[in-house]
């Protein structure tokens, strides 16, 4: 699994201490939703937004912090 972070998405993960390990575990085992324009996989107290762009390829567009 490779992950294309933008750079919003990487200065999130950064703040938030957020690892690319837990990022691949939302994205592989978590729940996951249809958006408009990708996905959104939960997982734990994670929620990251991605696009799947080529055959194991992720651009990962933001991650939150569950409430």
């Amino acid at each position: 699994m490779i992950l294309k972070l933008t750079r919003h998405a990487k200065e999130r993960m950064v703040s938030r201490g957020i690892t690319i390990e837990q990022i691949k575990r939302a994205i592989k085992i978590g729940a996951t939703i249809k958006q408009t324009d990708g996905y959104e996989s939960s997982y734990s107290y994670l929620l990251v937004d991605w696009k799947k762009i080529g055959d194991d390829v992720y651009k990962i567009k933001t991650i939150k912090i569950k409430d």
